[in-house]
């Protein structure tokens, strides 16, 4: 179980590194930006994760395979970010697939530190939309994960699917990838359909607040 969740860490990291790498292709970065954006995006859940159950040195720091992965990741979309493009909706996809690795390898980590699955869900939950958050935010736009078809949803369903199997005490490995299938398919066809959660209605037309909230 160790090895798979590596595996599927190391993956993870890659596909979201390509993800946050894609995105500041399309934005016009530098490769310096572009190898910035990517590190983020691959990484940021997990430190924090990682710190909120004490375990450090985080390993994004500690083990040489995370920056490696990223920094190749960056430099493979930055040379051949054509080629990506003709992806259908690239960034996205890269996304989806990091979100479900994440999801389930950050509640796997945190079962493993102990932690109770309710908790250990929502730490995989956390560790899937964290590096999202912090590549949006350095570009200057609303997160994901706060405006898009369902994102954090998915991803805490994923999640769930580990941390109950964990408590039914059901083989881990079905579980983590039948977690990942949950969280990816639930991504995509949010993507494909629409799906998102209900939005709040607005005084106006303009998104200004009230008056009396202003």
């Amino acid at each position: 179980m160790d090895i798979l969740v590596l595996v599927l860490d190391l993956v993870g990291t890659f596909v979201f590194a390509l993800s946050g790498a894609m995105l500041g292709v399309r934005r016009r970065l530098d490769l310096f930006g572009v190898l910035v954006l990517a590190f983020a995006a691959a990484t940021a859940g997990g430190m924090t994760r990682d710190v909120l159950i004490g375990a450090t040195p985080v390993a994004a720091l500690s083990d040489w395979r995370y920056p490696a992965i990223t920094l190749a990741a960056g430099l493979i979309t930055f040379v051949w970010a054509p080629l990506i493009e003709r992806l259908q909706q690239p960034v996205r996809m890269f996304d989806a697939m990091g979100l479900a690795l994440f999801a389930v390898v950050g509640t796997q980590k945190a079962l493993d530190f102990g932690i109770d699955p309710p908790m250990a869900a929502a730490l995989g939950m956390l560790t899937g939309i964290g590096g999202g958050i912090a590549r949006d935010v350095l570009m200057a736009q609303v997160p994901l994960v706060l405006r898009a078809e369902l994102y954090a949803v998915a991803a805490l369903a994923g999640a769930a699917v580990v941390a109950i199997g964990h408590w039914l005490q059901w083989p881990p490995a079905p579980c983590a990838i039948a977690g990942a299938l949950l969280c990816f398919g639930l991504r995509m066809m949010a993507l494909r359909f629409g799906w998102q959660l209900p939005v709040a209605l607005q005084s106006g037309g303009d998104g200004e607040p009230p008056d009396a909230m202003r």
